[in-house]
C-alpha cells in the first residue's frame, strides 16, 4: 500500500486527483507515467496500460510525477507500479491465488470487516479481529492474501484511491502460535506493502488490545517502515472505545462503541462482496 511521501502535494495534484476517469484533463500524466514506467522497467501488461489500472498509481502520489523518490528516482508513480509487479512476482505464496475459495475461511471466521461508512476524511475503514484468525487451521500467508484481495477489491473505488484507508488491528487473543509465523520475512513483506509496493494511501493504522507479546513482532517490523508510516500508528491499549470514537464517530459496529450494526453484520457482508467478485478476482490471479 502506497504511503506519502514527504512534503506537500500540489494544488494541480490534488485537483487532478478530483477528477473523474474520463477526464481529458488527465490524458498528459496518463501518457508521462507510461514513458516512465517504461524508463525503469516496470512490465507494461494489457491490464497496466489501462487509463483505470494507472490512474490508482497516479492517485497514490497525488500526480506529482516529480516527487523524489529518496536515493532512487523522481519516477515515484513508475517504481511504486515496478514494486507492484515485483512484490506480486515474488511473493507467488500471497498473489498466485487470489481466487475468493482461498480465503473462504477465514472470511466466514469474521477475521475482517470493511465497515459501510467512510469516516470523516473519506478513508475507506478496515476492521481485522485477531481472536478470529486460528493459526492451526490458516497460515500468515492466507491472511496476507485476503488483505491483498481486499485491497486489490477497494483500490478500484475512486474515493479510496483519493482518501486512502485506515485500518483497525483488535489484537485480543494475539498468542505466541501467531507471532512465531511473523517471522523477520514476513515482516519486510507486510512492510513493502504500506510503504512503497501498492497503490493505496494508508491513512492510519490504530491498534487495540495489544498484548505484550504482541510488541516483539510490532519492533521486528518497525525499523522497515518510513518515518510517515509511523506517525500513522496509533496505540490505543484496553481501554480504546472512547479514543476509537474520536477517530471515526457514527461508524462503528457495537463491538467498538458504535450502535446500529454488529462485527457478524459486515464480516458477512464482505464476504459476500468478495464471493461476488470472483470473476474479477480469478482475472488478475496470474497477473505479474
Amino acid at each position: 500500500m502506497a504511503e506519502m511521501r514527504p512534503g506537500p502535494a500540489t494544488r494541480t495534484g490534488l485537483q487532478l486527483s478530483a477528477l473523474p476517469d474520463h477526464s481529458p484533463l488527465l490524458q498528459p500524466s496518463l501518457a508521462e507515467l507510461r514513458r516512465r514506467a517504461r524508463a525503469v522497467g516496470a512490465p507494461l501488461s494489457t491490464l497496466s496500460l489501462t487509463d483505470s489500472f494507472l490512474l490508482r498509481f497516479l492517485r497514490a502520489r497525488d500526480f506529482d510525477l516529480d516527487l523524489a523518490c529518496r536515493g532512487e528516482s523522481t519516477f515515484t508513480q513508475a517504481y511504486l507500479l515496478k514494486n507492484y509487479y515485483k512484490w506480486r512476482e515474488e511473493c507467488p505464496e500471497i498473489s498466485a491465488d487470489l481466487h475468493p475459495g482461498s480465503v473462504l475461511g477465514l472470511l466466514r471466521a469474521g477475521y475482517l470487516g470493511v465497515l459501510r461508512a467512510r469516516d470523516p476524511a473519506g478513508s475507506r475503514v478496515l476492521i481485522y479481529r485477531i481472536a478470529y484468525w486460528d493459526p492451526k487451521v490458516f497460515t500468515v500467508y492466507d491472511v496476507f492474501r485476503l488483505s491483498l484481495i481486499t485491497s486489490e477489491l477497494i483500490v478500484q473505488e475512486l474515493e479510496t484511491q483519493r482518501n486512502g484507508i485506515k485500518v483497525v488491528f483488535d489484537l485480543e487473543g494475539w498468542h505466541f502460535s501467531h507471532a512465531f509465523q511473523i517471522t523477520p520475512t514476513v515482516a519486510k513483506k507486510i512492510a513493502a506493502v504500506l510503504t512503497d509496493s501498492f497503490p493505496l494511501k494508508v491513512r492510519g493504522i490504530h491498534l487495540i488490545n495489544a498484548p505484550i507479546i504482541f510488541y516483539a513482532v510490532f519492533s521486528m517490523i518497525k525499523p522497515f517502515l518510513t518515518e510517515k508510516i509511523k506517525e500513522r500508528i496509533h496505540m490505543h491499549g484496553a481501554n480504546y472505545k472512547q479514543s476509537l470514537l474520536q477517530h471515526f464517530p457514527d461508524i462503528l459496529p457495537l463491538e467498538y462503541g458504535g450502535e446500529g450494526f454488529s462485527m457478524e453484520d459486515i464480516c458477512q457482508e464482505w464476504t459476500y462482496f468478495v464471493m461476488k467478485s470472483e470473476n474479477y478476482l480469478s482475472s488478475i490471479s496470474q497477473t505479474t
